[in-house]
């Protein structure tokens, strides 16, 4: 009987390639597979949530379907559906309504952001916690804003209403009118965004480097004038960018007026975002819901689109001038 020898195990050396798995699980753990691997969650995830409701919702844009007759099919019509909303006038109203609210909130909101980040550039006692009481406002939910300002307009509890009956001496209802319930939600929202504008021109005002401003005292510039050369050009692109910002997120504005007024007095405070709520979860129109919401995904685009050109005109004049 010969004796029978072990082999000793085999020892891994540099330069040495271990053996790869072999099959599937080896043609998906190639190294030149492991990027694509990695970002194919979020991939998924991307196509799963926005891609494909998204392109569902399009799809819908262009058939009559009524979300509550699931036993009626919904049947084509093509550009039906856009055609008979850029016709209808109560669409062209809540547009209206819409833009009235958009341009007076967005005008408070840089006027009293630009206030509070020049109160703020400078130091004073109990700043930073001042501070963060003002952009707490910034922290809170649309839907509780507007809880928050119906029970302050509230005709018989309200502080509001009974601070200005303590003056006139008489019973102060702020949103029975259309002005003053558009001034209401004006109101509401700028309180809110407010505090967003401030960071952003605030941003700009702490980067001016002092010595331009101890170079003007010592020339003896006016106030004006130090605003007008030094001040302003620092801050006019982010006042620009909020100016951007706070437009699109105002156009699309729906919690605030929905919970303060719910379109009214009648439909002078309904946007055209309550309206696209209407339309598709009361009448369940799907379809015409469908074809609003791309009309306001368009609107959107040209004002970034119109923005973007503002800033691409100013760069051209300004740049052969430098």
């Amino acid at each position: 009987m010969t004796p029978r020898t072990e082999t000793p195990p085999a020892t891994f050396t540099p330069g040495r390639t271990r053996p790869s798995a072999r099959g599937f699980l080896g043609w998906v753990m190639a190294p030149q597979r492991r990027g694509p691997l990695l970002i194919a969650p979020a991939i998924a995830t991307l196509v799963v949530v926005n891609i494909f409701p998204l392109m569902w919702s399009y799809g819908l844009s262009f058939f009559h379907y009524n979300a509550k007759r699931i036993a009626v099919p919904p049947h084509w019509r093509g550009f039906g559906n856009y055609v008979d909303l850029l016709s209808d006038s109560d669409v062209w109203g809540r547009f209206q309504n819409t833009a009235v609210i958009v341009i007076g909130s967005v005008a408070v909101q840089l006027v009293v952001g630009f206030l509070l980040a020049l109160l703020f550039s400078r130091e004073f006692p109990l700043r930073r916690y001042l501070l963060m009481l003002v952009l707490a406002p910034m922290m809170l939910s649309l839907s509780a804003v507007g809880v928050f300002f119906k029970l302050f307009y509230e005709p018989t509890l309200g502080f509001i209403p009974r601070l200005v009956q303590e003056f006139t001496g008489q019973p102060f209802v702020i949103l029975d009118t259309p002005v003053k319930a558009n001034v209401a939600i004006i109101c509401a929202d700028a309180w809110m965004w407010s505090p967003f504008v401030m960071l952003l021109v605030l941003a700009g005002l702490v980067s001016v480097p002092k010595y331009l401003y101890e170079a003007a005292e010592i020339d003896r510039a006016s106030a004006w004038r130090r605003f007008r050369t030094i001040t302003f050009p620092y801050i006019r692109s982010l006042l620009l960018l909020a100016l951007l910002f706070r437009t699109i997120e105002t156009f699309k504005i729906f919690d605030v007026p929905y919970v303060l007024t719910e379109g009214g007095p009648g439909t002078s405070t309904e946007t055209i975002s309550v309206y696209l709520f209407r339309v598709a979860f009361n009448y369940f129109q799907t379809g015409r819901a469908s074809a609003l919401g791309y009309i306001v995904l368009f609107g959107v685009i040209v004002l970034t689109s119109l923005y973007l050109y503002a800033i691409q005109v100013r760069r051209e004049t300004e740049g052969p001038s430098r």
